[in-house]
């Protein structure tokens, strides 16, 4: 962390311990330290460079781990792809240039796929993740433009009002209550600010064979991490070939695929290179299995997320993982 970003996020609600004299130039780094609350006294320790409002295990130790195995996987510049930045604008609706020089709110950054793409459109980023996954994005994408920091969506350390942008993709429907999560997401767009989210799209309950995620989520969701991704990379590599044939059966091959309960994420039509269609497969089945929780949305309870908030200019469209919703902040 740097100086400049204590002074401009954290200064009238902390004070700042560091190891050492504090140095007086605004770019330098904050290794370790402690911010000291002033209202209670409650010490935040930082490591690495990244304050840490969330201490110990939590519900998100699989995504910590996750992004450990699967650092690079998603980066466009590690692939060669377009996947991210495509689906960032497309869904968003943002422009490069509306972006460039702004202040924006990242909600749950796993290993940095979108922060990447926020950095190179200019943005003046916050970035945090729940789970460790943060030192992972810190270290893809340290840069004096960004801020990253551990904490819970729920008790944001931030001031309200502050960010022309805030954006949470592939995080909310993995949240205790993301109507919540949603709403609390608001109170830090400006006047005028806008507000980009994703979710799962709810499937019909009677058909849980139509998706064999559901069907073994029940089990899997309280699993060991470390235990649930040995099983998952014993099982994909044997099964994946198999899953690529039957869905390359015409006209039938998807719907065959689907019904049969063995959870196989296998991005198959996307141009990937058999061994990188492994590595992806590998890291979604994961993903899927591994969240303590789990709540797809459809576009009436998103339209419900709205009512009474302080939001205009709202479109709910299928894209991305789901359902999109896009709005601007009241001024």
């Amino acid at each position: 962390m740097l100086v400049r970003h204590f002074k401009t996020w954290f200064h009238d609600r902390f004070d700042l311990h560091v190891d050492g004299t504090l140095p007086e130039t605004a770019d330098a780094e904050i290794v370790s330290g402690t911010l000291v609350a002033r209202a209670d006294g409650t010490r935040i320790p930082i490591r690495d460079g990244i304050p840490r409002f969330v201490d110990g295990s939590n519900y998100a130790d699989n995504w910590g781990l996750q992004w450990e195995k699967f650092q690079l996987t998603q980066l466009d510049s590690r692939n060669g792809r377009h996947f991210t930045f495509n689906r960032f604008w497309n869904c968003t609706r943002w422009k490069p240039r509306e972006v460039y020089g702004k202040r924006v709110l990242e909600a749950g950054s796993g290993a940095g796929r979108f922060t990447e793409i926020l950095l190179d459109a200019g943005a003046q980023l916050v970035s945090f993740d729940y789970s460790q996954a943060v030192e992972v994005n810190h270290r893809n994408h340290a840069s004096p433009e960004a801020l990253f920091f551990q904490g819970d969506i729920y008790h944001l350390p931030l001031p309200p009002e502050s960010f022309d942008y805030v954006f949470c993709h592939g995080v909310i429907q993995h949240t205790p209550d993301p109507c919540a999560a949603f709403r609390e997401l608001v109170r830090f767009v400006r006047p005028g600010g806008r507000i980009s989210i994703d979710a799962y799209p709810r499937r019909p309950r009677f058909r849980p064979w139509s998706f064999p995620k559901y069907v073994w989520h029940p089990r899997t969701r309280s699993m060991d991490p470390d235990k649930l991704y040995r099983i998952v990379k014993t099982y994909i590599p044997l099964y994946l070939p198999i899953d690529t044939l039957i869905r390359r059966i015409p006209k039938l091959g998807l719907r065959l695929s689907g019904m049969i309960p063995i959870p196989c994420f296998n991005h198959i039509g996307l141009g990937l290179s058999y061994r990188d269609r492994l590595e992806w497969t590998i890291m979604d089945t994961f993903d899927a299995l591994g969240a303590r929780y789990d709540y797809p949305q459809d576009r009436e309870s998103l339209t419900q997320w709205c009512e009474g908030q302080p939001l205009t200019d709202i479109a709910i469209f299928e894209g991305g993982n789901g359902w999109v919703l896009n709005a601007t902040r009241l001024c």
